[in-house]
């Protein structure tokens, strides 16, 4: 086992085993990749001040988040099709977020069911909602989510209509699946995922299995899937959600001020400032280029929180510095699942806290809740 100190190390081991078309299905974005490459970058871009002769003894990395005491400011991301990383792979994600005591979003498309992760946790998630054409549906996941006592609905509202992710298309990961030679041979080449993958406990999306007539298997739910995502969704679906749903709302996909304010003005609990980690609109701005004005506008009347590029102790301490409450991890978490199961997605929790914590004391801070701008170079 080589030697495993950062996010990368823990993507190149899932590279190493995951299929191909799973691996990229997580790691690349839509169209030329330019909002994908951005967030990344523009979160580098952001430089620390460097502080020295300051206690910093007793440091604390413990915040909170939707008024839930949390070890750190990071949440785990809704990510569709986590099962096929690692067996299983939402359960295990749930159970490393709950044992290092961190919010975990259950997706939509995931493969474990709502109820399949509610059985095997202690603590409530997280769910995340998709508004389908078939609003008879939505509202059955809505009530399924609120019997498993999910502490939050998280309702995407970027997906109305599917970037095209060339990646996706030429590794057969398509509606419907085609199974070419180039795919097959990468999964003859990785017996240890493909065995692994065949002993999970589904083998389709829990959520949706055996919920919709005439939709069987993974090919005719992958059909219905793909005519399902709704170009008509509007603010008076959210109205809708929120009323049926009754719990706390975070609203995700929020990248530009003035959907901001209407989320606000619209009763959402938090907002989530996010291009999707660049699998939508590409050529849009980065996550963290566009929370300080959200901030500014928003950020007293509702919690927002920051997804997209967030690969490290440093970027959680940056979205910090810029207004974020909290932050939201996606690739990395997927990363970690799939370089090692559960104990990978600890192990990425692990050394996301250590940087932060490191960070924080090299900039002169004690507790997380203290990021502000100051802790930023302006040139």
């Amino acid at each position: 086992m080589p030697v495993i100190t950062n996010i990368e190390d823990l993507r190149l081991l899932a590279k190493k085993r995951v299929a191909k078309a799973i691996f990229e299905y997580v790691d690349r974005g839509s169209y030329d990749e330019g909002t994908l490459a951005a967030n990344k970058n523009d979160l580098d871009a952001l430089k620390f001040r460097q502080r020295v002769a300051i206690n910093v003894d007793h440091r604390s990395t413990r915040s909170r988040m939707l008024g839930q005491e949390i070890t750190m400011p990071v949440a785990i991301a809704p990510v569709g099709l986590t099962g096929l990383n690692w067996a299983d792979g939402e359960i295990l994600g749930a159970r490393a977020a709950e044992k290092f005591g961190i919010p975990f979003t259950l997706s939509t498309m995931s493969i474990c069911s709502i109820e399949d992760v509610a059985g095997a946790v202690q603590k409530p998630f997280w769910f995340q909602l998709y508004v389908f054409r078939d609003r008879g549906f939505a509202a059955s996941l809505i009530d399924r989510a609120k019997a498993a006592k999910c502490s939050a609905l998280v309702l995407t509202l970027d997906l109305q209509i599917q970037g095209q992710r060339h990646r996706d298309i030429k590794n057969g990961l398509t509606v419907p699946p085609q199974l070419t030679l180039a795919n097959l041979f990468d999964v003859l080449c990785k017996p240890s995922w493909t065995f692994n993958v065949l002993q999970s406990k589904r083998k389709s999306f829990g959520n949706l299995e055996g919920q919709i007539k005439g939709a069987d298997n993974l090919l005719t739910l992958s059909q219905w899937i793909a005519g399902q995502f709704d170009p008509t969704l509007s603010w008076n679906d959210v109205a809708w959600v929120k009323e049926r749903w009754g719990g706390k709302l975070i609203l995700k996909g929020i990248l530009d001020v003035e959907d901001a304010k209407l989320a606000a003005a619209a009763g959402a609990d938090a907002i989530v400032v996010s291009n999707h980690g660049g699998r939508q609109l590409d050529g849009t701005v980065s996550s963290i280029r566009a929370l300080p004005e959200i901030v500014q506008a928003v950020g007293d009347k509702v919690e927002v929180l920051l997804d997209g590029g967030i690969q490290s102790g440093k970027d959680v301490l940056r979205a910090l510095a810029l207004g974020a409450k909290g932050t939201m991890i996606g690739k990395a978490f997927a990363w970690g699942l799939g370089a090692r199961g559960e104990a990978g997605v600890t192990q990425a929790l692990e050394i996301i806290q250590k940087e932060l914590d490191v960070t924080m004391a090299l900039c002169g801070l004690k507790d997380v809740m203290e990021a502000s701008p100051a802790i930023l170079r302006t040139g």
